[in-house]
């Protein structure tokens, strides 16, 4: 059972458990209601919000054309999203946190689809972009309305639904590296109900060796209304996947010579087979003109199984670069279960909300060899079909939060958030060789609270100014707890004194709406500073093995942090004189306020141990194919990779005539640092994008609307770096320079055309 602490009972007491008698309202600043939710977006954003956030609606996603999130999120400042093959594989992030992790790891950043809080295992974002009503992105640390991983902020989507959806509508595109999609939706509106059901089809060959991905994807909601005031929604996707590597290649001579990565580059795991499925049922309730009730259930469902670990050698020692020589396979399955309420209600000069959320994940993992292998020429044989783990973990989470809202003067609203969550966090796992050969079964509980003040003021009816400060949690991991790894010396136990990570984020900001020569338009611009404390990294240092005897073996500890600094703007103007215009800045310094051990192995991780390497054995790149050695570095004060100091993105749309529009748009980002030791760089980039659209009704069917477009990506054909990740010595040579990162290169010049019809 949820303990009642002080912090328990401060969020009842926001539930509007003790309601008092306060002055009259002012509308200096609009109503004072409470629009923050964990479950809905019908409560729009206003001027009394204390944080920095941006809604994209349907009609802007549609207009882009994208065949991926990054391509709608590229004009919000503050997003520094991983992009990874041919753009099927995003995982968002924001404000420099968490840019120093490329695997598996959690994004820090909380993603909410329709209520759902969706854990990824990989941490990408898996939405049908077709099935997009609503895109809602919170800045700054947001664990106090969505609980856990939102360090630095929240992303909110909200799927399709409503009377919006009535008719039918067909759309089908194609394009480069043999994409092809395909969707039509069905809906209808009634006076109690409004449903819709929705297929979509992506397919596409990719432009990189092995990176064909698909996507079919059912879904759909139906609404009903149970009388004048309250509402039953049900909502669906289901959606199975696929994707294979995702086209990266390793040192700068394979990205110049083998950009598609047909000679080598194999990546860390491919054959992705993912079957994905979210079901939830939410309730809404207006009890009256000030209060409302909201209930969501949900299930969440992802089976995954993917080849990891590329084999360095066969089981008779030969060296094997081939594409098939995967060492492993993983199978994995996950089930999240939870419901959501909350409350809300507003007196005179108060807005008050409660929520409880009560969930349970259930994950099960399994994997072996694929092949039979050596991890040295020499070394023993792990043969087929051995089993390399086998475990289950079990996470539990109930948490209060609540909202409070006051207007302390006629311009001035002050805002309070809290959360309590309690985790826990239940590990099992079978004897293989991968735990020592012990059975494991532990747990541990975790209490987090959460918080955010702010202040909104209003210096006139078109500007306000606000500042807040926030927090965000993400708990240990099962595997960081509880997962012992072997070395060639002995096994290194899990660490069950891990710490919850923290984030503390700052931000002032002022929002305006004017007049630009002609053009209404509207300025956000903030200042920020999100402080990292006890996250949590490998003793050995960011994916460098558990053989490391420098640093005493493998284990996970609270030894890092980290600080990001930044300015961002957004401009945004209503269409005037055919004309409109979207900008977008975003300055950021990220670096690490404590790194102060981290090891990088130089060699066969696998091999043997040198402490103190001769001259000559340095100079003979053979000697490392089977020995190794290790570096120990401080990254304290060293930049965090893949954060870029500056980006600015440009948009511009023309209607020249009726039913044409006209896109541009020119996206930067700067040079930054490829790894945590900031040797090796990832180099800037300038791009252009250009789309034309055309609408028309159709004279001969009464309803219809035909549409077409045309859109070229990178239109000057620019060759560059998605992403450049260096964390050691991949290609075994003794030494670790620009021959070593991994690169992922952009496919250059692409064009995608379409058709829609809608009646």
């Amino acid at each position: 059972m949820l303990r009642l602490s002080s912090v328990s009972l401060a969020c009842l007491g926001a539930m509007g458990l003790c309601p008092l008698a306060y002055a009259q309202p002012t509308d200096a600043l609009g109503p004072i209601t409470i629009t923050g939710s964990a479950i809905d977006d019908r409560f729009s954003s206003s001027a009394t919000d204390p944080v920095s956030s941006i809604t994209i609606s349907r009609k802007q996603v549609e207009e882009q054309h994208a065949k991926n999130l990054i391509e709608v999120l590229r004009s919000v400042s503050g997003v520094t999203a991983d992009l990874q093959g041919d753009g099927e594989t995003v995982k968002i992030k924001l404000r420099g946190v968490e840019n120093q992790r490329y695997m598996g790891e959690k994004p820090g950043v909380a993603i909410i689809i329709d209520g759902v809080p969706v854990f990824e295992r990989t941490g990408k974002v898996n939405i049908d972009i077709d099935n997009i009503e609503s895109i809602k992105v919170i800045k700054g640390s947001a664990s106090y309305l969505y609980g856990e991983d939102a360090l630095a902020g929240a992303v909110v989507i909200t799927t399709k639904r409503g009377a919006g959806q009535q008719g039918i509508k067909a759309e089908t595109d194609v394009g480069s590296s043999g994409y092809r999609r395909a969707s039509v939706r069905a809906g209808f509106a009634m006076d109690d109900v409004t449903g819709h059901i929705q297929y979509s089809d992506r397919d596409q060959d990719g432009y990189y060796f092995m990176s064909r991905t698909y996507s079919k994807t059912f879904s759909g909601n139906l609404k009903y209304a149970l009388d004048a005031k309250s509402d039953l929604s049900f909502g669906f996707e289901k959606s199975d996947r696929f994707r294979d590597r995702e086209g990266s290649v390793t040192g700068e001579t394979n990205a110049l010579n083998d950009p598609k990565g047909v000679d080598g580059g194999r990546g860390y795991s491919r054959n992705f087979n993912v079957a994905l499925s979210r079901y939830n049922l939410t309730y809404s309730n207006d009890l009256d003109d000030r209060s409302n009730f909201l209930a969501v259930l949900y299930q969440y469902q992802d089976d995954t199984s993917f080849w990891y670990a590329p084999m360095r050698f066969t089981a008779t020692g030969a060296s094997t670069s081939a594409a098939q020589d995967y060492s492993a396979i993983t199978d994995y399955s996950q089930i999240q279960r939870g419901l959501k309420t909350e409350f809300r209600t507003r007196f005179d000069r108060l807005a008050l909300m409660g929520g409880l959320e009560v969930k349970r994940g259930t994950f099960v993992n399994h994997s072996e060899a694929l092949n039979s292998y050596r991890s040295r020429p020499t070394g023993p044989v792990t043969t087929a079909g051995t089993v390399l783990s086998d475990d289950d973990t079990v996470e539990t989470n109930q948490a209060l939060y609540g909202e409070a809202k006051y207007g302390l003067t006629d311009k001035t609203v002050a805002t309070f958030n809290l959360r309590h969550d309690r985790i826990g966090v239940r590990f099992n796992a079978l004897p293989v060789a991968g735990n020592g050969n012990q059975t494991v079964n532990e747990g541990k509980d975790f209490d987090v609270s959460s918080y955010r003040l702010g202040l909104t003021h209003a210096l006139d009816k078109d500007t306000s100014l606000h500042a807040a400060i926030s927090t965000g949690f993400r708990a240990p991991t099962a595997e960081q707890l509880y997962r012992g790894q072997t070395t060639t010396n002995a096994l290194v136990q899990g660490n069950p004194d891990l710490k919850p990570e923290k984030a503390t984020s700052f931000e002032i900001g002022l929002k305006h709406q004017m007049q630009l020569a002609g053009w209404p338009s509207s300025l956000n611009a903030a200042v920020f500073q999100v402080d990292r404390k006890d996250f949590i990294l490998d003793s050995n240092g960011q994916y460098a093995g558990t053989n490391n005897p420098a640093g005493g073996g493998s284990q996970f500890r609270n030894i890092g942090g980290a600080r990001s600094r930044g300015l961002e703007l957004e401009l945004r103007t209503q269409p005037h004189r055919q004309w409109s215009f979207d900008a977008a800045y975003t300055f950021l310094d990220s670096w690490f306020t404590r790194y102060d051990s981290y090891y990088q192995t130089y060699g066969n991780a696998n091999g043997t141990y040198v402490a103190n390497p001769t001259a000559a054995q340095r100079a003979n790149p053979g000697f490392w194919q089977s020995n190794f050695t290790v570096g120990q570095f401080n990254n304290t004060g060293k930049k965090i990779p893949r954060t870029s100091p500056h980006q600015v993105n440009l948009r511009a749309n023309h209607t020249p005539a009726p039913g044409w529009m006209l896109s541009g748009e020119i996206d930067y980002k700067g040079t930054s640092w490829a790894d945590e030791i900031n040797q090796e760089k990832l180099p800037g980039r300038t791009l252009l994008h250009l789309t034309a659209q055309y609408s028309t009704k159709i004279s001969s069917w009464p309803g219809a609307r035909l549409s077409a477009y045309v859109r070229l990506e990178n239109v000057f054909d620019k060759r560059y770096y998605v992403t450049s990740r260096g964390s050691g010595d991949s290609n075994m040579d003794g030494r670790y320079d620009r021959e070593d990162p991994s690169i992922v290169v952009d496919p250059g010049r692409a064009w995608r055309i379409g058709l829609n019809l809608q009646f």
